[in-house]
């Protein structure tokens, strides 16, 4: 789907996406009270991303920040929205997966940081966009400029916070270069599509059966038959590599995993939100790798 074209092209653009995303927000200063930025994020992914691109210069709310919570089905509280409207940049996943905070982000006076249109990905497209490469190192360039705009007196500790952020980042890919080496073209499917970013970065190729994958895109249930051609695929060993989505367990899935279990097809648990073990986005992107490496080992 030339999504890596795409998010090259934009990632080049990010500054202008950004300025015109943003222009209600401009001339914001930081706030009287602590002479901080205050930050809003719908999830935790970015959350933390702002906060080491922000240091103590920023004061960051996430919103969700729990794996028990399904942020394309939350119903934002009064204190959510408030917490939203009353910063001076606000981060938003977008592509229909946090549509709320989308909303409430457009009646705010802030500079608004959309992850997905930033990494060219549209609604209807996969709208799990931290787990790709390319869109987080163009966000955390969009979110160090939106702090710039706001307090454009700190411009060279943000510059400084970038550089080390975006060296964390360079260490991560730098592992997931050195796992694609070994599992270029290795067929993999999944319960649900939340890493196919990931998994297309380490060079792997969805062989989830069409059927199954629709239904799961669409969050309509598999049929039967679904079910069967994914069981059978896994017994015939045409997957190499089960990759489930722990937060969406089901006795559907249940099927699937016991089916890769009993042909000992190597699995990856992980989960849409980030977990609670993990402080930033990087370090659970380096966990991940780390567990797709042992599993195809």
């Amino acid at each position: 789907m030339h999504r890596i074209a795409r998010i090259a092209i934009a990632a080049l653009a990010s500054v202008g996406m950004l300025a015109s995303v943003a222009a209600c927000g401009s001339g914001q200063s930081t706030s009287e009270k602590n002479g901080t930025i205050e930050v809003a994020a719908s999830v935790n992914q970015w959350g933390t991303v702002a906060k080491a691109l922000g240091g103590d210069n920023v004061n960051v709310t996430s919103i969700i920040n729990s794996t028990n919570v399904d942020a394309h089905d939350y119903e934002p509280t009064t204190s959510d929205i408030a917490k939203l409207q009353k910063a001076q940049v606000i981060i938003v996943n977008g592509a229909g997966y946090d549509a709320w905070a989308v909303k409430a982000a457009q009646t705010a006076n802030a500079i608004i940081v959309n992850a997905a249109e930033i990494g060219g990905v549209n609604d209807g497209e996969n709208p799990h966009v931290w787990f790709s490469a390319d869109v987080r190192k163009a966000v955390a360039q969009a979110i160090t400029e939106a702090y710039e705009q706001a307090d454009a007196a700190k411009k060279n500790d943000f510059d400084k916070m970038n550089d080390r952020w975006t060296a964390e980042e360079n260490n991560v890919e730098s592992e997931i270069a050195e796992v694609k080496q070994k599992t270029d073209g290795l067929a993999y499917a999944a319960t649900e599509s939340v890493a196919s970013y990931l998994a297309e970065d380490m060079g792997l190729a969805d062989a989830t059966p069409s059927g199954y994958a629709r239904a799961t895109a669409n969050e309509s249930e598999p049929t039967p038959t679904d079910i069967k051609q994914f069981t059978d695929a896994l017994k015939a060993g045409e997957i190499k590599l089960l990759v489930v989505n722990t937060q969406e367990e089901s006795e559907l899935t249940g099927k699937i995993t016991d089916a890769a279990k009993s042909v000992e097809v190597p699995m990856v648990e992980l989960t849409e939100q980030m977990p609670e073990q993990y402080d930033s986005l990087t370090a659970w992107m380096e966990g991940l790798v780390d567990a797709f490496s042992q599993a195809i080992a």
